[in-house]
């Protein structure tokens, strides 16, 4: 079961990835309304997201489910930390004390 949850847990990573693909498409200004939807970062987000949709679906065939939604949680986490590394964004105080409210609840969950 391991490796199924190593591959979600790999997902939701991805995952997080294909949502910071977005944002910057989002801020960008393009040349008329089809740019918006046909530029190189909203298809590459969308294949990654599919593809980790399929990923998962998979990997549901091992593991169950109430150890997805821990998993899951992780891309709230992903995302605040790829944000601050390849978008420059400064996190809050409560952005900050919600993920780590986050992750201790990971561990106490496990645990």
């Amino acid at each position: 079961m391991l490796p199924y949850l190593l591959l979600m847990f790999l997902g939701t990573f991805f995952s997080a990835i294909s949502q910071v693909l977005l944002k910057q498409s989002a801020g960008k200004t393009y040349k008329s309304v089809i740019y918006e939807y046909l530029n190189w970062r909203v298809i590459v987000a969308y294949g990654i997201s599919f593809s980790t949709l399929l990923l998962n679906t998979y990997a549901f065939t091992v593991v169950d489910m109430k150890y997805g939604a821990v998993i899951d949680t992780f891309s709230y986490v992903f995302v605040m930390v790829l944000s601050w590394l390849i978008l420059k964004e400064h996190f809050t105080k409560g952005q900050l004390i919600g993920n780590l409210i986050i992750i201790t609840g990971i561990f106490v969950y496990t645990l």
